[in-house]
């Protein structure tokens, strides 16, 4: 068994906030595969079910717990904490979905272990359970400046977000099973597939491949077709058309 942790705050009032995209992400994830109903378990909401390795999942997958911490962002180590060891998991089992304010809105990344970066939630899970387990680092930019961080943060997303962040939320939850195999450039491609999927050249049909990292995809137009040869020619038949053009002049 894996866990899937999103953070954020409880309560209809932080349900759209920035800081709540982790929520956002495994909500995606029952939705997408059809997860058993929510409850309440390790002070958190928990729901079960499977994920398939390829997209949209499926029967058979890889057995995962999604997780919804209840005791609030700078505590979430302590729900996740006791989820692991009743369960007798290690750190990589679990991956957690969170806000990442160095990156862009709508840019996803996977990596194991690190710092928390000041991150609240990040900072209680490091307190628990270490810093080795996996994170799924989803941007939502930069307010640009670090007085301004926690009002945007714990803000709703504009209106206008929803360009970006549905398809993102759709693509995560759809792709999830991808993490759950441990094809974390897979999961990453298809996401950002999805999110910004790529323009086609007019007339030329094209391959899409990934960049070198396996972080993003992008076009690889189809070479140009080479101009046709002239056929060449037998010697000897060449050597009978100059002397045949010699005695015409004559």
């Amino acid at each position: 068994m894996q866990l899937f942790v999103g953070l954020g705050n409880p309560g209809a009032k932080y349900a759209r906030h920035r800081h709540n995209i982790g929520f956002m992400a495994v909500d995606a994830t029952a939705e997408a595969h059809g997860f058993g109903p929510w409850r309440s378990r390790f002070r958190a909401e928990v729901a079960e079910g499977r994920l398939g390795s390829g997209p949209g999942g499926g029967l058979g997958g890889d057995k995962v717990l999604l997780v919804k911490p209840q005791t609030f962002m700078n505590l979430s180590g302590q729900a996740v904490g006791e989820a692991m060891r009743y369960l007798k998991l290690a750190p990589e089992d679990i991956w957690v979905f969170h806000d990442e304010l160095d990156l862009a809105p709508g840019k996803l990344r996977v990596k194991t272990g690190g710092g928390h970066a000041g991150h609240n939630g990040l900072r209680s899970l490091h307190q628990h359970i270490g810093g080795e387990y996996n994170r799924v680092r989803m941007g939502i930019g930069h307010p640009g400046h670090k007085d301004l961080v926690s009002a945007y943060v714990l803000h709703d997303f504009a209106k206008a977000d929803g360009d970006w962040l549905d398809p993102l939320l759709a693509a995560v939850g759809r792709e999830a099973g991808r993490l759950a195999a441990g094809d974390a450039a897979g999961f990453m491609n298809a996401v950002a597939l999805a999110v910004r999927p790529p323009e086609k050249v007019p007339g030329r049909p094209a391959e899409k491949r990934p960049e070198a990292g396996g972080h993003r995809a992008e076009l690889d137009p189809a070479p140009p077709e080479p101009a046709p040869s002239e056929p060449a020619r037998p010697e000897s038949e060449s050597a009978l058309a100059r002397l045949v053009a010699r005695f015409a002049r004559k």
